[in-house]
């Protein structure tokens, strides 16, 4: 094993309390194809090497070079997601919400190419193989661990453990979440949520803007500003996708592109019973697949779930109904409520929950978005995220190949189509009669997540992975 790990199991999420996270932790952009093994790695790299630019000068005047190591999921299916690339372009400075995807294409054609880092007074020159691929079973603190090294001539000279926890979110050993604000309403549950709604004559949405402010000292005006940026990178995402007309994927399945059809299909009269499913497919096809390139696209919660929820906002926006940027944001900020619930007493990861963690996820926050824009109360924003959540519950990941392609891509349109299926069960029942609570159903996939086998976990060792033959 490459580092001494940390055999505390719960250094992950150890802490609960109230909902503290805010609209820029969550909504990232970043490249594809995966939040967990492609944009954490690269923001956890990136913050190691920032953190050596501040050592001493005597430290950095030891210093031979710079070493990752990557364990558990990150080990087991980072090849097919590009993490060594990602993780090396951190080290060389660059962020995930500005790197030109570009660079990572030179460097996945260029494997042997060496790139200089400066540290201190010495200029380094790393490699891929700098980034080591290190055991892919044990007892980690969290299945996507990482070490990073400053390497002496005959020792590390500082080590960090880092660990990868969904959505792009990162953490480290010894970690403790920043210091903000305070709420200006406590809910660490989607009752306590609704009820601060329903007792204040507030939507969700509201709610969740009052406490954006409050924790994160911005106005109202920055807040939306940063929600139409992501709502307009949503939709640059699924126009993008939209555009390639034909193509291979990358990667040994040889999946060949298939949203420009789909949505030319949604446009065909002869098929009018199914536009609105076409359309709504064919935006999460065409996410997914840039997420598959490697592109930019926004986790929401995840890379491999990205492609849901811009296809929701972008056939809002080019429906009938022109869906003004206003009802938009209110509905990102509901998602945001569901989002931030299923992180905080579950999982994002797919390598901690399953699929059920990203799609399911994802095509909840979908669905309350949905509800919020159509201007439904509190209750039934709930009952839709609820039920698209209960229907992706059990889901597992079991990539082919390790690539965020199959059964992923077609995944992201399964799950915007049952958002909205979603949304209209919940609009069609009284609210009161909704059986199963939101709570509930994030418990249960906290739950079926911690006793789901560990080879269906983003480890490609069963399922699909192991069953298709490719040819």
């Amino acid at each position: 094993m490459g580092a001494t790990l940390s055999p505390d199991l719960n250094v992950v999420k150890q802490s609960k309390g109230p909902v503290m996270t805010l609209a820029d932790e969550f909504y990232k952009v970043g490249p594809g194809p995966s939040s967990s093994h492609t944009i954490g790695p690269m923001r956890i790299t990136y913050d190691f090497y920032q953190r050596c630019t501040k050592l001493p000068a005597d430290q950095l005047a030891k210093a031979t070079g710079l070493k990752v190591h990557l364990f558990g999921s990150l080990s087991a299916t980072g090849k097919g997601h590009g993490t060594e690339h990602a993780a090396l372009a951190g080290l060389l400075g660059k962020e995930p919400a500005t790197v030109d995807p570009l660079f990572l294409d030179e460097m996945k054609a260029k494997p042997e190419q060496t790139y200089p880092v400066k540290l201190g007074d010495k200029t380094f020159n790393l490699s891929l193989a700098d980034i080591i691929y290190d055991v892919t079973k044990g007892d980690f603190p969290h299945p996507n661990t990482m070490t990073c090294k400053l390497m002496g001539r005959d020792k590390p000279i500082y080590v960090q453990e880092y660990y990868s926890v969904g959505g792009g979110f990162i953490e480290w050993k010894g970690y403790q979440p920043p210091k903000k604000g305070q709420p200006k309403y406590l809910y660490s549950t989607m009752k306590e949520l609704r009820q601060h709604a329903e007792k204040n004559n507030l939507s969700i949405a509201q709610v969740i803007m009052a406490n954006e402010v409050a924790v994160s000292g911005k106005t109202e005006k920055q807040i939306n500003a940063f929600l139409d940026k992501i709502a307009n990178a949503m939709l640059a995402t699924v126009k993008s996708g939209l555009s390639v007309k034909e193509g291979v994927l990358p990667g040994p399945i040889k999946l060949h592109s298939k949203a420009a059809t789909v949505w030319e299909r949604a446009q065909d009269e002869k098929y009018e019973s199914d536009r609105a499913i076409a359309m709504v497919a064919a935006c999460a096809l065409a996410a997914s697949e840039e997420n598959a390139r490697g592109h930019l696209v926004i986790t929401a919660p995840t890379s491999g779930s990205a492609g849901v929820m811009p296809a929701v906002v972008y056939a809002l926006v080019n429906s009938k109904r022109q869906v003004p940027m206003e009802k938009i944001r209110e509905g990102l900020l509901a998602g945001l409520a569901v989002g931030y619930l299923c992180k905080h007493n579950a999982t994002l990861a797919a390598a901690e929950g399953g699929c059920q963690s990203e799609i399911g996820v994802a095509s909840a926050m979908a669905a309350a978005l949905i509800a919020q824009v159509m201007g439904s109360n509190p209750q039934t924003v709930e009952n839709a995220a609820e039920s698209a959540l209960e229907h992706h519950l059990g889901m597992t990941c079991d990539p082919v190949a390790g690539y965020v392609q199959v059964p992923c891509i077609e995944r992201c349109a399964f799950g915007a189509v049952k958002a909205w299926t979603a949304f209209m069960i919940a609009t069609n029942e009284i609210e009161s009669r909704h059986r199963v609570d939101l709570d509930a159903t994030i418990k249960t996939l906290a739950d079926t997540g911690r006793d789901m086998n560990a080879k269906y976990k983003e480890t490609s060792e069963a399922g699909l992975a192991q069953n298709l033959t490719i040819c």
